[in-house]
Formats: structure tokens, sequence, C-alpha cells
């Protein structure tokens, strides 16, 4: 073999290691790069639809779940909660929810697609603040002792019933948001998509 022939042989090695290791690099380089286009989890969050799994919620109680930076109130209500509903209907502003805070499927009474559960936004329809949720009996507001509970905002006093209607003469304009959402099984909500869009 020739001289010239052993340096063609280790010029084509060196050629081959190099374009080999640029290729390693290329792919390191491009695989943060690709990964970096997805969104991430903070942003999926911010926007996404959120599953809540509500089984282990007992009548009365109310879990916050975290929706578009937004707290979003799960409340399952007692009988007794639902039956003061029709106690305040003639007390708050929009009791048959005409103002559009809602989707079609939770325009009614109890403002739900099932009437144990109220899923709404945990954020006073006044100035964005956020309501002491699920106030108890004659508590805060000067509702007096007949009043059954519901939300009371400390900022202006706006008062809510246990559907989020606000109440008359209220600074709250309008009853509090209820969010798209649908039961992907009896105890698991999906809050943010209904599927409606």
């Amino acid at each position: 073999m020739s001289v010239d022939q052993k340096m063609d042989s280790s010029r084509r090695t060196l050629l081959f290691a190099t374009s080999a290791m640029g290729g390693v690099a290329a792919v390191a380089t491009a695989v943060p790069f690709v990964a970096s286009l997805s969104p991430s989890e903070r942003a999926k969050a911010a926007g996404a639809p959120v599953e809540a799994d509500i089984s282990k919620l007992a009548p009365g109680e109310l879990m916050t779940v975290e929706w578009r930076g937004k707290p979003v109130w799960v409340l399952r209500r007692t009988p007794e909660m639902l039956a003061s509903l029709e106690k305040t209907a003639d007390k708050v502003s929009d009791p048959e929810s005409a103002v559009p805070q809602q989707p079609s499927y939770a325009t009614n009474v109890h403002r739900s697609i099932n009437p144990e559960y109220l899923v709404m936004v945990g954020i006073c329809t006044h100035l964005g603040c956020s309501p002491s949720s699920k106030v108890a009996a004659g508590a805060e507001g000067g509702m007096g002792a007949d009043w059954a509970g519901g939300f009371f905002c400390p900022c202006h006093g706006s008062v809510f019933d246990l559907a989020g209607r606000v109440f008359k003469s209220m600074p709250a304009p309008t009853n509090l948001e209820v969010p798209p959402h649908k039961y992907l099984a009896d105890t698991m909500l999906l809050i943010g998509d209904d599927g409606k869009a």
C-alpha cells in the first residue's frame, strides 16, 4: 500500500468519525430544541381542561380545583342546601340565570348538570375578589338567622346563595360564573371542556 493510499484511508476514517460525531451533536442539539416547542406543563395547566376526582367529597363539603389560574369550587350540596335554593329565589337578582354566566345546561335553579354538585369559579363578579366559600347559616352579610348559607365576598360585601346567585342590592352585578364542564364518570369531572365547542 502506497503512502497516498494510507493517507486516503486515514482521511476517510477521520471524515467518517467527524461526520458521525457531527451527526450525534446535531441530534443532541435538536432533541431539546424540538422538545422546547411543545407546551410546558405550566402552559398546559393554564388553559387546558383539568380533571377533578370528586369521589371523596362528602355531602356539604367543598373542594377547590385550579383551572386557568382561577379557583373553581366544587360543592356537594345536601338535600337541605338544595331546598334552600327555592327559598332564596325571590331574594336574588337573577334567579333564572338569564345573564349568560353559565353554559346553557346550567341555566336552571341549581345552576348545574347534576343538582347535587355545584361547579363554579370562585371569583366575585364585582371586582375579581375571592369570596369566602360556603359561609355558614346566619353568618356574614347581614342575611339573618334564616339564611341557609352561601358565599360572601369580604371586599365589598356581595353575598351569593348556594347556587352562586347574587342577592339583590349587592355590588356584584351578576351571578358567579359556571365554567364549561362535563362528567367523565359519576365521580370524575372535566373542567374547562364540555364537548360543545
